[in-house]
């Protein structure tokens, strides 16, 4: 069972969230709601000695680390690190929601997946390929929307050192939907995170 952190939240993660809860009503399209919160996002990497504590900096044995800074209790919005080691990678997936993404420390990679087959609802024969590769050195933020579906694969490569990621999600990101690529499928998954 996910324990969900309660509504008390260090007062400039409050104010951030109650700035992306604001860019949320304010924005009838998600591309203007990452528009809204990217700059947000950029601003609160100068002040992350405030909040991040040592919990949110766990790694985690054979995967990456995804740790709570935040969840709403409704859902609404969520925050994490995510903690990468060497070689450690996600699977091919999408996320459903609208997300900003900083990045801490070291380089992230993120490669990038479009969906050619014109049928956005079914999760068989799925055509995918190959997009661009963008390398996400620290203080760069990026963003992602639902529609057409963010389809890619993050991580660190072997001959690169560790980083440490921020990620934000237009609602609790407890599951996503993963891509076999050479199937040409699309499962739902859930994905855990430590507390």
């Amino acid at each position: 069972m996910i324990r969900r952190p309660g509504p008390t939240a260090h007062p400039r993660i409050a104010a951030f969230v109650e700035e992306c809860r604001r860019a949320e009503l304010a924005q009838a399209e998600t591309a203007d709601i990452v528009l809204a919160v990217a700059p947000a996002l950029l601003a609160l990497l100068a002040h992350t000695k405030e909040f991040l504590l040592p919990e949110h900096y766990r790694r985690v044995s054979g995967r990456y680390g995804r740790n709570v800074v935040y969840v709403s209790p409704d859902g609404g919005v969520s925050l994490f690190t995510l903690i990468w080691e060497p070689g450690q990678w996600t699977p091919v997936h999408d996320h459903g929601t609208w997300g900003v993404v900083a990045v801490l420390d070291g380089v992230l990679e993120e490669r990038n997946y479009i969906r050619v087959d014109g049928h956005r609802d079914v999760t068989d024969g799925i055509q995918l390929c190959r997009g661009g590769v963008t390398l996400l050195a620290p203080g760069t933020v990026t963003t992602f929307v639902p529609n057409p579906d963010h389809i890619h694969v993050t991580g660190v490569p072997p001959t690169r050192g560790p980083a440490v990621s921020l990620h934000l999600y237009g609602r609790e990101m407890n599951n996503y939907n993963v891509y076999d690529v050479n199937a040409g499928t699309r499962r739902l998954i859930d994905v855990a995170y430590e507390v």
